[in-house]
């Protein structure tokens, strides 16, 4: 089963430094068609304005993957960490028993990136952050796992029973994805237009991939590709 979550369904926030769109319903009153898949409970396309960034603030029990479409990403936390996270790179943070951290635009163009939450497989733990660059063209015609809570090779670690995944296809390429035992994924289109087994994805839409063993994914267009299975 496939439910297209384009790109104007999604519910929306503009607070003027942070232009966002949620593929997952936010609150009570978000769009009740977009519940969350298993772990999988947010992913915000969220655009940041030179100058903008996150104040100071805190989480726990929680799975946070960041992926840079567009700029440079800054972060620091309480952990004593700090890092500039550029396009095609990814950020991981386990927040376990808790974390404070901000995050902002370190540089002087709008800042583009998907923040994606998951639930961890147990609560508490120690807090962890990481990142690491997957080069673009690493992914060429092919899916590479980016951050899993699997022993998959050159992922980033992380505690939730979940993978996320990174491709880019040319115009006409395509490729088969095998999914998880569970058998459900959620595919975002962060650039051009693809099929997935045979419906139409445009640009920044989303597709919520529920009960097939596999997804088909046709590029239509040169196509950049991420997705999260949920199993």
């Amino acid at each position: 089963m496939l439910t297209h979550r384009s790109w104007e369904s999604l519910d929306r926030a503009d607070l003027g430094w942070l232009r966002a769109k949620y593929h997952f319903a936010v609150g009570v009153d978000g769009n009740p068609a977009h519940a969350a898949l298993g772990p999988l409970i947010v992913w915000n396309d969220d655009e940041i304005a030179a100058g903008g960034g996150f104040p100071m603030h805190g989480h726990r029990d929680m799975e946070i993957i960041t992926y840079v479409r567009q700029g440079l990403l800054g972060h620091r936390d309480t952990l004593g960490s700090e890092g500039t996270i550029q396009t095609g790179d990814v950020q991981v943070m386990s927040a376990g028993t808790g974390i404070r951290h901000t995050e902002f635009n370190r540089g002087d163009e709008p800042l583009k990136l998907y923040q994606i939450w998951l639930l961890p497989r147990e609560a508490g733990g120690r807090p962890a952050w990481g990142t690491r660059s997957f080069p673009r063209s690493d992914r060429s015609g092919r899916f590479v796992v980016l951050a899993s809570g699997f022993d998959d090779e050159g992922a980033l670690a992380i505690r939730a029973d979940a993978r996320v995944l990174g491709a880019m296809l040319n115009a006409g390429e395509s490729v088969r994805q095998e999914l998880g035992q569970a058998r459900r994924a959620y595919l975002v289109v962060a650039s051009g237009r693809i099929e997935v087994n045979g419906e139409p994805v445009g640009p920044l839409d989303g597709v919520a991939i529920t009960d097939v063993a596999a997804a088909q994914i046709s590029a239509l267009e040169d196509s950049e590709l991420v997705m999260v299975d949920a199993g």
